[in-house]
């Protein structure tokens, strides 16, 4: 039998992409495959496995060229792919398939090996309000709503192992790291099951289809369940490294860090567990949430009806009576802020500057309001959660922008003007406070190496060098507190930021680093 992804391959060129999409099939390379195979073979004892989500069954083609006489059971619920797995085990007695969804798979029912790379489907895409009370009623965790698809899978596979059986599961490493994962590494801790956390930290994704870091979660039902272990690869040929910690196991001398279970706290970014920073020590450390509020850009639920330029206002005789200025794309804004004559070359220049704001019923509004309905666009998740469909969140204008996505480091964009921004931005709200923090004293702050270097430990990373910041990974994150700089300072530092704020040369912010080391710099 094939061991390698030729099979993946034919299937992926023979079936399209959006329905690869709907039911995350992204496939396991097959040298990944392999070393999670091996995690597998060394409990002595191994009979009965589970493949949860089966896909093309590139795990279990795997385990019986290494070891032919086990009993695997598959779970899958995709027809399409279960078809073309089915025909590919035809003939091996030793593979059950089932068509069905592994979350209402017997949950009583336990095995000596499991192994998976379960689907990536966030909240909105699988029945979540359904699936999560299960996880409750049988685990007693209360988790959020927003939780991934694969946590749950996770969770339940733990559930179902023998004594000395061991599970290898493949997945995002964002759980780590994000707020939904906390009670996910709760339960990993409380369980005593977690024994290795292999994250990849690739400069290409693991999946060609799927921009996301990923990690190999290495857990056993045995005895040693008082230490964790995690290790980093940044090439694909280190993979061997993963041999040299299965074969030495339950030793952690190949491991990068190794830590007692009873040490790591669920409420932190695991991050730091496996990558420590060593950033330099600043004195009067506090929380951003002191001085700001970080909160979502405007989400439409169907940017391509709610948006519009200069061009489909006019043709669809939308007044801007019934619009709102708005940034529907971070790669429109080019400069350290963003001014009412930018806007007005971003119309000009026929960009999408705004967003659907119905306020008078005018008779191009319910033409286009009845386009919508016939294109089914109020049938749109978000969209359908509005009422009526069409209308808006209210949100006030923002004075500064971060970016969500970035490679180079936080984002950050002055907006002097009342133009509010879609999800491309996360909105950052100044707090009312006493001690003289305006806009563009923070922003200042903001800009400089030094907060870019306290924001760097709450990143997420998603490949390619990608990272991620979600509000409150920001509103958690640490900021020098630039309230109890004294007045001369705070008024230098808005200077610097004015004098600046359209120049091309960013040299400007080592001169606002200089005033933050001589006040908070340690040593």
């Amino acid at each position: 039998m094939d061991l390698t992804n030729h099979i993946e391959y034919s299937y992926s060129t023979s079936v399209n992409l959006e329905h690869r999409k709907r039911y995350a099939q992204f496939f396991t390379p097959a040298e990944v495959a392999d070393v999670m195979t091996n995690w597998l073979l060394g409990n002595k004892n191994l009979t009965t496995v589970l493949e949860p989500a089966f896909g093309l069954g590139i795990f279990s083609r795997i385990l019986l060229s290494k070891k032919s006489d086990l009993q695997i059971t598959g779970c899958d619920v995709d027809c399409i792919i279960y078809k073309w797995a089915s025909e590919l085990f035809r003939h091996n007695c030793s593979v059950d398939l089932a068509l069905q969804d592994y979350i209402n798979e017997d949950w009583n029912k336990q095995y000596d090996g499991i192994i998976c790379n379960p689907p990536y489907l966030k909240f909105h895409d699988y029945e979540n309000k359904k699936v999560i009370p299960v996880i409750k009623d049988r685990l007693g965790i209360n988790l959020r709503g927003q939780t991934n698809l694969y946590a749950l899978f996770l969770l339940k596979s733990l559930n179902q192992l023998n004594y000395n059986g061991r599970c290898a599961y493949l997945v995002p490493s964002e759980f780590l790291n994000s707020d939904y994962g906390v009670l996910v590494k709760e339960h990993l801790i409380q369980s005593g099951k977690i024994r290795h956390i292999i994250i990849f930290n690739f400069k290409e994704n693991v999946f060609d289809d799927a921009l996301t870091t990923s990690a190999i979660l290495l857990c056993a039902n045995d005895d040693n369940s008082t230490q964790i272990s995690f290790s980093n690869l940044n090439d694909i040929i280190e993979l061997d490294r993963v041999n040299q910690i299965i074969l030495s196991y339950p030793l952690t001398q190949y491991a990068d860090y190794t830590y007692n279970i009873s040490d790591l706290k669920a409420d932190v970014k695991w991050r730091n567990y496996y990558q420590p920073q060593s950033l330099p020590k600043f004195k009067n450390l506090v929380s951003f949430a002191t001085y700001g509020k970080v909160m979502r850009g405007i989400a439409t639920g169907a940017n391509s009806f709610f948006s519009f330029n200069k061009t489909k206002a006019q043709y669809f005789q939308i007044g801007l009576d019934n619009l709102q200025p708005c940034i529907c794309h971070s790669t429109d804004i080019l400069g350290l802020c963003f001014t009412p004559e930018d806007f007005r070359k971003l119309l000009e220049n026929d960009k999408n500057v705004y967003i659907l704001n119905p306020n008078n019923q005018t008779r191009g509004l319910k033409t286009y309001i009845e386009l919508g309905e016939r294109e089914k666009v109020h049938k749109g998740y978000l969209v359908s959660k509005r009422n009526p469909w069409y209308s808006m969140e209210k949100r006030l204008p923002s004075p500064i922008w971060v970016s969500v996505f970035n490679r180079t480091g936080l984002r950050f964009v002055r907006n002097e003007t009342s133009t509010l921004n879609l999800t491309t931005f996360h909105c950052v709200y100044v707090n009312n406070n006493l001690f003289d923090v305006d806009p563009d004293l923070l922003f200042a702050y903001l800009i400089s190496d030094t907060a870019k270097q306290l924001f760097s430990v709450s990143r997420r990373e998603y490949g390619n060098g990608l990272s991620k910041f979600e509000p409150n990974d920001l509103n958690k994150s640490y900021m020098l507190d630039i309230g109890s700089l004294n007045q001369y300072d705070k008024n230098r530092l808005r200077e610097i930021y004015r004098e600046n704020k359209k120049s091309d040369n960013r040299t400007f912010i080592e001169d606002i680093d200089t005033i933050l080391n001589d006040h908070f710099l340690i040593g």
